[in-house]
């Protein structure tokens, strides 16, 4: 069977649309605790000069400046870059946001103690790329942190509901075998002299019901918005409907919100 190779520069352009398309702001103030909680177990040192590879809104960034690091903050997406500087700026916290690629770091070798990223490098298309690139800019002896979504949580099931009607690109491994162990010590490979990885739970909680949340996805989440604009008014109706579906059936909120437990990978590796 012939293998289709991707168009790389095509899929990244199309990557950086679906990024900045709605407002993963509203998606990531939900997550800002859990972001908290990742950054607070780093155990920073004031003064360590941290990477965030894809980071968003600043969701990491900024409590990792609050620990005292010299933080830099990376993103294909300049719209989340912009809203991050906004948020850095009015908690007085000094950090630098620039645009960059988690497959091509605009930055030397060795140049960070930590670098990390919190569902977010784990979305570039050639993970092979991404785990030498996390690793070269780190120290030997430095740490990379990332947190990354598992193959069979939450967050994967939604994305197998909308890829058996939006299939993913051809040729690009699925984003969520960075949430296994073992492929993820097969990526850093002999780059990294001691890979931990520890399974976390997280509650995605929303404020309305299961209908509206995916509503709520639909309208700010990039991907989502996305996928819907691929589809047809009946496939249009089909996806929200698995989707809503699918909230209901994991839903663990008795109140009338939506709330799901989802399952990340927590990684630590030390660079060799």
């Amino acid at each position: 069977m012939q293998t289709v190779s991707p168009d790389f520069a095509q899929l990244k352009s199309g990557m950086k649309a679906t990024w900045m398309a709605g407002d993963f702001g509203q998606i990531a103030n939900f997550i800002s605790g859990e972001a908290a909680d990742f950054v607070a177990r780093i155990d920073l040192k004031a003064g360590n000069r941290v990477l965030d590879v894809a980071c968003g809104t600043g969701n990491s960034a900024i409590p990792a400046a609050k620990a005292g690091a010299k933080v830099t903050g990376v993103d294909i997406a300049t719209n989340l870059l912009e809203q991050a500087r906004k948020r850095a700026a009015s908690e007085h916290l000094e950090i630098r946001f620039e645009e960059g690629d988690a497959e091509q770091l605009p930055y030397a070798e060795q140049s960070f103690d930590v670098v990390l990223s919190m569902f977010g490098a784990m979305f570039a298309p050639r993970p092979e790329r991404v785990a030498a690139e996390l690793l070269r800019v780190a120290k030997p002896g430095g740490l990379v942190a990332m947190a990354n979504w598992t193959p069979h949580g939450f967050i994967a099931k939604m994305t197998e509901v909308t890829a058996q009607l939006v299939p993913p690109p051809p040729g690009v491994p699925p984003p969520a075998l960075w949430g296994d162990p073992a492929t993820v010590r097969q990526r850093f490979g002999q780059g990294a002299r001691q890979v931990t990885c520890t399974p976390r739970k997280v509650r995605l909680a929303y404020p309305f019901p299961p209908k509206e949340t995916v509503d709520f996805f639909r309208r700010y989440f990039g991907p989502t918005q996305m996928a819907f604009s691929k589809l047809d008014a009946a496939g249009k109706a089909a996806l929200a409907a698995q989707l809503e579906s699918l909230w209901r059936e994991h839903n663990i909120a008795t109140d009338g919100t939506t709330a799901a437990e989802g399952e990340y990978l927590e990684v630590r590796a030390i660079r060799a």
